[in-house]
């Protein structure tokens, strides 16, 4: 998977690149394209902590990034890491196209159904933990020991607060 952004933006940092140094205003938007994937948006945001490569996180109106979960208090657009942009990072995160997402276990996921999010990973769908604007196309393993992944078609993925703050 090499997603190559294909809008003119010249010089930029790479789809699966991260950098310590900001290289683009935080909130840019570009199209890539992936032999495989296919055609996907993708958008400049600042990493957090122990994020992997198909981390789904969550970004607020200052672009930092946090590791979705299923225990929310309030509801914020989705992404999925093209790299493992920790904190004190800057990298692109996918929020349309097929992505591959990190799974939190080796189950299947059939396709078609809806999923949630825990410590970042994607995780079966429960009650109230649904992730809007996603789906799950594929399950694949990659070669990686333990390491799971699940093909989801998103367009711009939010995440619906069990119970939103008064």
């Amino acid at each position: 998977m090499a997603f190559k952004i294909t809008d003119g933006l010249i010089g930029g940092q790479a789809i699966a690149d991260t950098s310590t140094t900001k290289q683009h205003a935080l909130g840019t938007i570009v199209t890539a394209e992936d032999s495989t994937l296919g055609v996907g948006e993708f958008m400049y945001l600042k990493g957090v902590g122990s994020t992997i490569v198909g981390s789904i996180v969550r970004y607020d109106d200052a672009f930092q990034t946090a590791l979705a979960t299923s225990a929310l208090t309030d509801s914020l657009p989705l992404a999925v890491a093209m790299s493992a942009n920790v904190a004190s990072a800057y990298g692109w995160y996918q929020i349309a196209g097929l992505a591959v997402a990190a799974k939190a276990s080796a189950s299947t996921m059939a396709d078609g159904a809806g999923i949630g999010a825990a410590s970042g990973l994607a995780i079966a769908v429960s009650t109230n933990v649904q992730i809007q604007s996603c789906v799950v196309r594929t399950v694949t393993t990659s070669s990686g020991a333990g390491s799971t992944t699940v093909a989801i078609a998103i367009n711009r993925p939010h995440d619906i607060a069990t119970a939103v703050a008064a």
